[in-house]
């Protein structure tokens, strides 16, 4: 029996629309999209033209910098349109769906990961486009398939605000999680290690994962983060690496082995006070969310905030866009853009705080309905404490973010750059007083490290 790691650092956002444990597949739909910016530092390079046939599986792009990092098309068709922003930037590569039912699917060959060499389950991964679910720390980007790393690490249940239950979400992908653990495994000297929550028994395929060391969490969000389990099980030292994967994509991994084909479909969780009903659906990465909410607006003439993801972390998306490709989860919320008069200075009955500053702090298991109001502008940055009860890392978060808008790399290096990610910082942004967005500052931190190495 695994011991059980308490996080008692944090605050975990509880509110309305929780997905029920309700399946629906959902009919493919006309066009799905890949946004190169989901993919931090990545050097976009195209390797299609508009009008050009595909098939599932077949490369649209590849990482200039290493041309064997390929991101593939999820679906069959042709390529509708490369869509460009300012000089020329790589905003998205569209490709129209001809399938009714059926994908076509360029054949990579299945084969045991036990029959293969390392080298040959990196060059498999490579090819079919699943190497960037594949990612690193330090810097959380894309791995590299020349690093051997020290470990590598799977959380098996999620934390955040409306996430999906990554027990129901697995249940019927077993055997394909288990084909991923092995093709994991074969990677690293070091083991996979898996975090499962330890409030309730997980899910037989976690519980019963062959070759992986099992660790239990259980407290408030962040607690399922991994970057939070890396650090209270093996934190990143300067020079280490260590391989982070979402464990529905360690399922897409293992189908790629087990059948030979690039299988872009994924559960994703529909939730939000907004959303008429809840629910989980069978989707694909780049799905646009005008499909994922067909009908599922309570009131599509209201001023809607569309979240690919979760509330604090996500990306702010509209109805034509696409799924993005780490993303799980799609939340729909009302837009804060209305002002109210002396509001800090009522009682809050209804308001969510990670103070003890509205009444409402006496019902801790109450669902808020909350909006994307900030309640203030951006102010004088000072330390007030409210950073560290939220961060269960024995890491100075202020003065890390200080250090990175100074442009200080040793300080950065010393205040522990190497084991956050912008994730880490998502409470810290929620219950900032100043409005400092902290985690686009910790990435643009992250940024700097890796041109100052490289």
């Amino acid at each position: 029996m695994a011991n059980e790691i308490k996080i008692r650092k944090g605050f975990t956002i509880r509110l309305v629309g929780q997905a029920e444990k309700v399946f629906k597949r959902l009919p493919l739909a006309g066009e799905y999209s890949l946004y190169p910016d989901d993919f931090p530092l990545l050097a976009p390079g195209l390797l299609v033209r508009e009008g050009d046939a595909v098939l599932a599986g077949s490369p649209l792009l590849c990482d200039k910098r290493d041309p064997r990092v390929r991101f593939c098309s999820p679906v069959n068709g042709r390529v509708a349109r490369i869509e460009r922003g300012e000089r020329r930037h790589i905003d998205r590569v569209v490709v129209e769906c001809d399938a009714k039912d059926n994908l076509e699917y360029k054949d990579f060959g299945a084969a045991l990961p036990s029959t293969l060499s390392r080298d040959d389950i990196i060059a498999k991964m490579l090819q079919a486009g699943v190497w960037p679910m594949v990612r690193q720390r330090p810097f959380n980007i894309v791995a590299s398939p020349d690093v051997r790393p020290r470990a590598v690490f799977i959380s098996a249940f999620d934390t955040a605000p409306l996430a999906p239950d990554l027990d129901f979400a697995i249940k019927d992908d077993g055997e394909s999680f288990q084909v991923g653990v092995d093709v994991l495994r074969m990677l690293t000297d070091g083991g996979v290690h898996l975090g499962v929550n330890a409030k309730y028994p997980p899910n037989i395929a976690f519980e019963e994962a062959r070759g992986v060391t099992l660790h239990r969490f259980s407290g408030i969000h962040p607690a399922g983060n991994v970057g939070i389990q890396i650090h209270h099980v093996a934190p990143v030292a300067k020079g280490e690496v260590v391989w982070t994967l979402h464990p529905l994509d360690v399922v897409v991994i293992g189908r790629l082995f087990s059948t030979g084909h690039y299988d872009a479909r994924r559960i994703v969780a529909v939730t939000g006070s907004r959303v008429a009903k809840p629910r989980y659906y069978l989707s694909m990465v780049g799905m646009p969310m005008r499909t994922l909410l067909e009908g599922q607006l309570q009131d599509p003439e209201e001023n809607l905030r569309i979240i690919s993801g979760n509330v604090l972390t996500g990306t702010k998306v509209g109805l034509k866009d696409g799924l993005r490709f780490y993303h799980h989860q799609v939340t729909v919320i009302p837009e804060g853009n209305h002002y109210e008069f002396m509001g800090w200075a009522m009682p809050g009955f209804r308001k969510l705080s990670a103070s003890r500053l509205f009444t409402a702090f006496l019902c801790p298991h109450r669902e808020y309905d909350l909006d994307t109001n900030l309640h203030g502008g951006r102010r004088a940055f000072v330390v007030n404490g409210q950073y560290e009860r939220v961060f269960p890392m024995r890491i100075y978060p202020v003065q890390l973010i200080k250090a990175i808008l100074a442009g200080a790399i040793e300080e950065m290096e010393d205040l522990g750059i190497y084991e956050v990610a912008e994730e880490d910082f998502a409470l810290c942004d929620f219950v900032c007083t100043s409005k400092i967005e902290a985690q686009s500052i910790v990435r643009e931190g992250l940024n700097r490290m890796v041109k100052e190495l490289s």
